[in-house]
């Protein structure tokens, strides 16, 4: 996938309220089922191809935190925020806005508020020359890229969508982005078991996170499957694709509608009726879920605060 692409008309009041909300509505034990009925757009539905866009730096560090499991966990950190110098005048807007209205500072006191830490994480917003998010365990920091913003943005206008709808479908799939290096910084910093693949477990969690404790969440794991699906139409599928640790794109786009699915049969059963999900699939993804949730709380639970 290029990392060049056309440069959105950002509206910097709605892309700033847009990151506040990123991380502010994730609330560790907040759990807000959200009643609205959504269903994957119509062009997600034939996924192709492979994605780029959210990696994580793929090296290890001596882990802090205590390997013995059990009762719950000393604090001994916190979410730090990291403000840099913008490189890329397109961005040093929005950049100036985050600082001035102390948008990560909100974030790092919620998530503070939340969770313990063996030790500190960063914090970052920034241009970093293309389209990534990332946690790096050499430093045990998260960052997003004002790159990856646009590329969402540009992505889902190019599907069709208005001005509005590709703002508000950026801001969905940012979210699920941040939610799933988040879960990277878990897994490394908690030294959780993973027994499989850990950018599965972490788009997982991910999920999880958005449908089980943020209201309307459901709506970033859809967005997800949808950029999941158009990103996999911009090329076709090779070696370096079949070898890399992220599954397929297509994959992620069917185990985000299973996880929605299986998260509320009754409701959600519209995403297997239009075909969007294989019954075949679907009689499993009940099970799947709660699995899924059923790991995540119990291997949370010694670190949260409430």
């Amino acid at each position: 996938m290029s990392d060049k692409f056309a440069a959105p008309i950002f509206r910097p009041n709605t892309i700033n309220l847009f990151l506040v909300l990123v991380i502010i509505f994730f609330v560790f034990g907040c759990f807000c089922r959200s009643d609205r009925d959504v269903l994957p757009a119509s062009n997600s539905s034939e996924p192709v191809s492979n994605q780029s866009g959210n990696t994580k730096t793929e090296t290890t560090k001596n882990n802090s935190a205590d390997k013995s499991g059990g009762g719950q966990k000393d604090d001994k950190g916190d979410f730090i925020v990291e403000h840099g110098t913008v490189q890329n005048a397109r961005y040093k807007e929005i950049d100036q806005q985050i600082k001035d209205e102390k948008v990560l500072e909100d974030a790092a006191a919620q998530l503070n508020k939340n969770l313990k830490l063996p030790t500190d994480v960063y914090l970052r917003t920034k241009d970093c020359g293309e389209v990534n998010a990332l946690y790096d365990p050499n430093d045990t920091s998260i960052t997003v890229c004002y790159e990856l913003m646009e590329h969402f943005y540009t992505l889902f206008k190019a599907s069709g969508k208005t001005d509005q709808q590709a703002y508000d479908k950026m801001f969905d799939a940012v979210r699920f982005v941040f939610l799933h290096e988040l879960g990277h910084a878990m897994i490394d910093l908690y030294n959780l078991p993973i027994t499989a693949n850990e950018e599965d477990a972490a788009d997982r969690v991910s999920a999880y996170i958005c449908l089980e404790e943020i209201e309307g969440g459901v709506t970033s794991v859809l967005a997800a499957a949808d950029a999941f699906s158009l990103e996999s139409k911009s090329r076709s599928t090779g070696k370096r694709d079949m070898a890399d640790e992220h599954l397929l794109q297509e994959q992620r786009f069917y185990n985000s509608l299973c996880m929605i699915y299986g998260s509320n049969t009754v409701k959600y059963e519209n995403i297997v009726r239009q075909g969007y999900l294989p019954k075949e699939r679907a009689v499993r993804c009940q099970t799947e879920y709660e699995r899924t949730m059923q790991s995540w709380q119990e291997l949370l639970k010694p670190w949260r605060k409430k």
